[in-house]
């Protein structure tokens, strides 16, 4: 039904992570010809159009010539999509006064407070003329997130444009909902305070919760600063891009594979033709992002893709055509009779997501029964739960002790279920194990793992023929992936590990011969 009915969803918000028109086009004429709703069309805001230094590419007359062609697009709203929280007071009051005067439709503005100044920003865009602000509950406001909505309807009172909103009832809502975020701690940001170094990496809010538990888990928690710097340094070479899932994810890939690996700018222009790159990466230059304002720069993109040839059109023109029933017969008879079509659409979009979800749930079962807090944060020790599976059927957990770390990392973990002592075997990750570890990859012949993950796939065996650039294995790390390719024409001598395992940096996975 369509959204006046009341069912589904009335606003679409549609954005481009490169601002590419040509990839909201059919997204916009979907929504106005199949949904009967509102397309709210974005420009991802970057970069400040009033430095002089800056301004070259995103300049005000992009921005301006870019939501006339989105109005003329059909889209009945415009949206600016303010991801990293870079537009300041003077440039929204500019920005928006200039809107106003270009455009017929409503503005609606969204920001992240990143910088804790993006207040100041709503003001300036509010006495301008922008028709929508977006805001998040006090609790949950600031930061990464978007402007204290609390806050803002008090600084509003006595404003021509206050609208009247009961502050007593946000206070008591933010108030409930500041316990409830005790619950997901370890999703927090990390960061305590508002910085301006944002105005420099332009990092999204919604990828800076991210980068740091990537950053983590390769072992580079200790070098987050010198991340941040390359976030910079890639944006740059990328060629000054609009940083936005999923655009802002491959900025984020290179310069954890660049920090990891201790390559500079230089290096990748000197080394390049010998370097394996992040697989998002060679996707971006590829294509299958779109195509960014400007073009990407050449002399990066052929050493990133190598003999690789890129596209210049609509990246699903390189798709193939599915068959929705010989798909959904192929889907069951790898997953089995119990998934369904919505199964289906979520593994053609993310096959790997899902097959690691399935094996999740396949090995814990449904672990959604479990209270949020023993989720995250695990029992205490003689602690006891409840655990409810339905309406009358309940399980009843308690916690023992968990013994001592053997030699393998692997110590074991008692408990009782109803009642009945339990005990599980598991690996605890942080233990340090002293047993001999991988060799390292230290002659030319000795193909190493490129950063510290998960040895995922292994596309080659002993004793095949390789050219150079010839996919020899990937190495998977906490959203990143990257196809390691022979650096050299040969043959390969030996394959020295196996698929699963985890590897440090430098670990040698296999050897070859020239």
């Amino acid at each position: 039904k369509s959204w006046m009915d009341g069912q589904g969803i009335d606003i679409f918000r549609i954005f481009d992570s490169l601002n590419w028109l040509e990839g909201m086009k059919v997204s916009i004429n979907a929504v106005r010809e199949r949904t009967g709703g509102i397309a709210e069309a974005c420009i991802c805001y970057t970069g400040d159009f009033m430095d002089p230094a800056r301004n070259h590419k995103f300049n005000l007359k992009y921005y301006i010539d870019l939501a006339k062609q989105l109005e003329d697009a059909g889209a009945h709203i415009l949206a600016i999509k303010d991801m990293a929280g870079l537009l300041k007071p003077a440039q929204a009051k500019v920005l928006i006064t200039e809107l106003k005067k270009a455009i017929h439709i409503p503005i609606h503005l969204h920001t992240h407070d990143t910088s804790s100044v993006q207040a100041a920003t709503y003001v300036s865009a509010i006495d301008a003329g922008v028709d929508v602000i977006d805001v998040a509950l006090a609790s949950m406001s600031g930061l990464t997130s978007q402007p204290n909505f609390n806050s803002i309807v008090a600084m509003m009172k006595g404003h021509e444009r206050a609208s009247p909103i009961n502050l007593d009832k946000l206070n008591q809502l933010s108030n409930y909902w500041e316990d409830v975020r005790e619950y997901y701690y370890p999703f927090e940001c990390e960061l305590k305070a508002g910085t301006a170094e944002v105005f420099e990496h332009e990092i999204p809010g919604g990828q800076y919760s991210n980068l740091r538990p990537q950053a983590r888990s390769l072992g580079l928690e200790d070098k987050f600063q010198l991340v941040k710097s390359n976030y910079a340094v890639v944006n740059k070479m990328f060629g000054d891009i609009v940083k936005v899932t999923p655009s802002s994810k491959v900025v984020g890939d290179m310069a954890l594979f660049m920090t990891a690996n201790g390559y500079t700018e230089n290096d990748i222009y000197e080394k390049g033709d010998s370097i394996s790159f992040p697989d998002s990466v060679i996707g971006l230059f590829k294509g299958d992002l779109g195509q960014t304002t400007g073009g990407f720069p050449e002399k990066l993109q052929k050493i990133i893709l190598k003999n690789e040839t890129p596209f210049t059109e609509r990246p699903n023109a390189h798709l193939q055509p599915i068959n929705f029933t010989e798909a959904f017969n192929t889907f069951r008879k790898k997953y089995g009779n119990d998934v369904n079509q919505l199964d289906l659409l979520s593994y053609l979009f993310y096959p790997k997501v899902f097959d690691e979800f399935y094996k999740h749930r396949a090995q814990y079962g449904e672990v959604s029964y479990l209270p949020s807090t023993t989720f995250f944060f695990g029992l205490k020790k003689d602690e006891e739960i409840l655990i409810e599976l339905a309406p009358g059927k309940s399980i009843l957990v308690k916690y023992v002790f968990t013994t001592e770390a053997d030699e393998n990392g692997i110590c074991a973990v008692i408990f009782k279920l109803n009642g009945q002592t339990r005990a599980v075997e598991l690996k605890v990750n942080s233990f340090k194990v002293t047993k001999e570890m991988h060799r390292k990859a230290t002659k030319e012949n000795e193909i190493g793992a490129p950063l510290q993950g998960k040895l995922s796939r292994i596309l080659v065996k002993a004793g095949d023929k390789i050219e150079k650039n010839t996919p020899m294995f990937t190495i998977e790390a906490m959203k990143m992936e990257s196809t390691i390719v022979s650096p050299y024409a040969g043959a390969v001598k030996t394959v020295i590990l196996k698929e699963g395992i985890m590897v440090a940096q430098d670990d040698m996975v296999l050897e070859i011969e020239f």
